[in-house]
């Protein structure tokens, strides 16, 4: 572990060396830092052991409130959460850690006891992000129309919170293969979005994502493309450097290359997605699998057999 003094001047998180104090008094350094503290993680590496050959190494920078990649998330964060506070708020990281059944329950009950048409707009909105991920479409769609039916009445015109609506419907739609509903549906969340927010908000980012998968489920790979491309062009001005997201925009480019017969702009843009997970997922990320899966396809496209062998 890495601490950096001049990080640590700066810095609100407080820690203490209690080598001294410790149990272990002499035997081994021990830092005792508070509970919000944030690191940097430099690298990972196995421990050779002959017993367990489960060891692990973890390489951590002490990252103060200065750090701009920290910034930046936590800045992303705080938006992405701001809309609820406390129970509403639980129920969507809940859908975030992938346990939208515990989500379910807990919307149903804020539904009932909701203090405002506005407060029951946003739960039914969540419901139907559940249901969504749960497979259940039919339900998802109703629950996504009714919020958005109460948002209509609610709240003015041409507000992100409609677009939210209207983009959410149409992966509904698009996980249903609709997709002309889906492109539809989209292509009005742009159109709120556009009018309502900075030219390089995250939620246009996701507006041109959205479109782009709709076209390339259709086989219009060069409208594809370009929407794909438009969103990576925003994330990489909102987003962090290593953001998940950024790889998920290299990857949807490097499919519609793939489809298209580009190989070589296919695996790279493959092979920079597989760079930032690696930086920003844990080691083990199904996320990490797919990448090297669909760099063996390519390879295996390209007729170089041993790399895709490799890869795979």
């Amino acid at each position: 572990m890495n601490i950096d003094t001049a990080i640590c001047m700066k810095s609100s998180t407080p820690f203490a060396e209690v080598s001294k104090v410790s149990f272990f008094e002499g035997k081994e350094e021990e830092i005792l830092f508070s509970t919000h503290t944030i690191f940097r993680i430099n690298r990972i590496e196995r421990i050779p052991d002959e017993h367990t050959d489960r060891l692990w190494q973890v390489n951590l920078t002490l990252a103060g409130n200065q750090d701009d990649d920290f910034s930046k998330l936590t800045a992303h964060l705080r938006e992405k959460l701001n809309w609820a506070k406390g129970w509403p708020q639980l129920g969507s990281i809940l859908i975030q850690l992938g346990e939208p059944a515990k989500a379910e329950h807990l919307y149903q009950i804020l539904i009932e006891t909701a203090p405002s048409d506005k407060a029951r707009g946003g739960y039914n909105h969540m419901l139907g992000m559940v249901y969504n991920r749960l497979g259940e479409y039919s339900k998802a769609i109703t629950f996504y129309e009714r919020a958005l039916d109460i948002k209509e009445k609610t709240v003015p015109q041409n507000l992100p919170d409609l677009a939210g609506s209207y983009n959410n419907i149409g992966n509904v739609y698009g996980n249903m293969g609709e997709y002309s509903k889906a492109l539809s549906s989209h292509e009005r969340s742009l159109e709120i979005d556009r009018k309502a927010l900075p030219p390089n908000h995250p939620d246009l980012a996701s507006d041109y994502n959205n479109i782009g998968s709709v076209y390339y489920n259709m086989g219009e790979y060069s409208k594809a493309l370009s929407s794909y491309e438009r969103s990576l062009e925003i994330k990489k001005i909102a987003l962090p450097p290593n953001h998940p997201d950024l790889a998920t925009s290299y990857n949807n480019i490097g499919l519609v290359y793939d489809n298209m017969g580009e190989y070589s702009k296919a695996l790279s843009s493959y092979e920079r997605s597989l760079e930032i997970q690696n930086i920003a997922l844990p080691p083990n990320h199904p996320d990490l699998a797919a990448s090297y899966n669909n760099i063996g396809l390519v390879y295996d496209n390209m007729g170089e057999y041993s790399k895709a062998l490799s890869s795979y």
